[in-house]
């Protein structure tokens, strides 16, 4: 299963899952209905700022270049689509079970404006973290010294080497150090012929 999948049926199961328990709480505990509200918002935020956070520390470490690391942003972009679709439709599907109330708001509404809402729930604090995770475990790296120390394009840029006698990849023959001085040595040497006097003729 891809991973991006996984990571927004994961979202959608723990946001319809608090979803259903406030519900049972406002239930029981009417006056308390905004407070429960914003814990749930918060408990479904912290979610997906550690699974955020655990992807950014693992790309960093398995990948110390930046310019090297797997797309966490489409990544997690399409995780927060499906899980801000699935979350609105399971919300709606549930909510037709007399025992829980999870929405009173129509499908159409739960796959558009609500969808909207938890797609920022789940992707924005997902970034965050993926970025503070990479952040400090390049902070860390560079502190330890494991970090390379030479550029990326520098460490994978091919080497051709070029010796005496071949031909260079450009199709010039390639001179050695001695074979170029040889050159300009006999280029020194140039022999000086006498002027022509044309008045004699």
């Amino acid at each position: 299963m891809n991973a991006w999948l996984v990571r927004g049926l994961g979202m959608a199961l723990i946001h319809v899952v608090f979803r259903a328990l406030l519900g049972a709480a406002i239930s029981q505990w009417p006056l308390q209905g905004s407070t429960l509200r914003w814990l749930s918002l918060l408990i479904v935020i912290v979610a997906a700022a550690i699974w955020g956070g655990i992807d950014g520390i693992r790309d960093r470490r398995q990948f110390p270049e930046a310019e090297d690391g797997a797309d966490l942003t489409m990544l997690w972009l399409k995780a927060a689509l499906v899980g801000g679709f699935v979350a609105g439709a399971a919300s709606w599907a549930l909510s037709l079970v007399p025992a829980l109330e999870l929405t009173q708001q129509g499908l159409f509404f739960e796959i558009t404006s609500g969808a909207a809402f938890t797609i920022l729930l789940i992707f924005v604090p997902a970034m965050i973290a993926v970025t503070l995770g990479r952040f400090i475990t390049g902070r860390e790296q560079r502190k330890n010294g494991t970090a390379p120390q030479t550029p990326s394009h520098e460490r994978h840029r091919e080497q051709v080497p070029v010796s005496e006698g071949y031909d260079s990849p450009t199709g010039q023959h390639a001179y050695s150090g001695s074979a170029a001085m040889s050159v300009e040595e006999s280029d020194a040497d140039t022999t000086v012929f006498p002027p022509i006097d044309l008045g004699k003729q």
